[in-house]
């Protein structure tokens, strides 16, 4: 019996193994069909996505935050005595920053003052022998004309005898001479005026030399004490107390970081479609990605990264291997969003850039930005007011009233 059942067992797993063997190529058969369908319906999905909406979008994480460094240095030499502000600290746009020993200034500035009001002093008498030479003029009129009075009466008695002709003589004389004092006054009073005529005393050349001297000492004098030139934060700082520093000098950079934008580095292949104006979201990896940044393509370089480089790529060699160049675009920022969340010059960004509106143009299209700080112009206005208070202050007493009003709107004007 149990060599008729072993027999049995071996003769029926042949026939097991066989239905194995058909049942296992439909199941793969199956599995490999739907695996197919899979991948092509993901295949559909993904170009009916890119389609519709994908490639509408180009992307890059190849950006960075960059801003205004705003170079602090004097414009004067002189010793550092005194440092207001250190890296990481916000100054406000006038607040003195780096002050200089200023006291050679201080006695360049008092001399200069001094011949000013000297000069308006000297000035002032030539207005005032303009009454001199005109009051002595007059009088060598009378002189003349009273010599000549006397001339005529003599000659009518000429023929009685009653008057000697040494004596008609001595008048002739007399006339004469009254006629040369006239000349020479004439003459004096001429010259006097050429160096008064059109012209006040306030506006004389002498005057102007002076003050332009006193305005060039006031400006070395001022241009001691440093004010920021802008609100911002203090970077770089590298100046000290007792440094001695020259004109140009680097002593801090300023970072107004209200102002920052981003350079995003495009590949060439992805330009195609991009333009100026087109809208942008951003994030950054200092806040991650639940912080979004919104913003403005507002400009494309002029040239590639490599085109301006320190040592740009020579590809005149046998061996040449094209290399994707990539392509600045300067990307503005929404202000309020940067004020909520501020980013610091340097920090990265990831960039994409919706390009469904082409109406714009790659080149010609950016707005012009300007730069400026007016915190050095108040030097010239306090200036000015230093040389009009002098000037009203040496002017003679009949006019002093109309140069201190005058130096006074003048004052209020510069400050306006």
């Amino acid at each position: 019996m149990s060599e008729i059942t072993t027999e049995r067992t071996t003769a029926e797993a042949p026939q097991t193994g066989q239905r194995d063997d058909t049942q296992n190529p439909g199941k793969r058969k199956l599995l490999l069909t739907l695996l197919g369908a899979a991948i092509v319906l993901s295949a559909a999905a993904y170009g009916a996505y890119w389609y519709t909406s994908a490639r509408f979008y180009q992307s890059t994480d190849d950006a960075y935050v960059s801003g205004n460094l705003v170079q602090l240095t004097p414009q004067v030499s002189g010793t550092v005595i005194a440092v207001n502000a250190d890296d990481t600290q916000v100054v406000k746009q006038g607040d003195p920053v780096v002050i200089l020993d200023n006291a050679d200034a201080k006695v360049a500035l008092s001399n200069a003052e001094a011949t000013l009001g000297q000069t308006v002093r000297q000035v002032s008498g030539l207005y005032v022998n303009n009454d001199f030479y005109a009051a002595t003029v007059a009088q060598r009129e009378a002189d003349l004309s009273r010599a000549n009075d006397d001339l005529k009466r003599r000659q009518a008695v000429a023929d009685t005898g009653a008057v000697s002709g040494e004596d008609i003589a001595h008048a002739r004389e007399t006339v004469n001479a009254a006629q040369a004092a006239l000349d020479a006054a004439r003459q004096q009073a001429e010259a006097n005026h050429a160096l008064t005529d059109r012209t006040t005393i306030e506006q004389h050349p002498n005057v102007q030399a002076a003050a332009s001297k006193v305005r060039d000492a006031y400006l070395s004098y001022a241009r001691n004490t440093l004010p920021a030139p802008v609100t911002g934060y203090v970077a770089r700082r590298s100046v000290q107390v007792g440094q001695r520093v020259g004109p140009g000098t680097p002593l801090m950079a300023i970072v107004p970081l209200n102002g920052v934008w981003v350079d995003a580095n495009f590949k060439e292949v992805q330009l195609k479609h991009m333009r100026i104006g087109q809208p942008v979201e951003l994030t950054a990896d200092a806040y991650g990605s639940k912080v979004k940044y919104h913003g403005r393509v507002v400009g494309f370089s002029a040239g590639t990264g490599a085109a301006f480089a320190v040592l740009p790529a020579q590809n005149a060699t046998g061996n040449w291997i094209k290399v994707v160049q990539r392509l600045p675009a300067r990307i503005q920022l929404d202000q309020n969003e940067l004020n909520a969340h501020p980013l610091r010059i340097g920090l990265s960004m990831d960039v994409e850039v919706d390009t469904h509106d082409e109406t714009g143009t790659q080149l010609a299209a950016a707005v012009n930005t300007s730069y400026r700080t007016d915190v050095f112009a108040q030097y010239g206005a306090q200036a000015d007011a230093e040389i009009a208070s002098i000037i009203a202050q040496n002017m003679p007493a009949n006019r002093t009233v109309a140069a201190t009003t005058a130096a006074r709107d003048k004052t209020k004007h510069s400050a306006g």
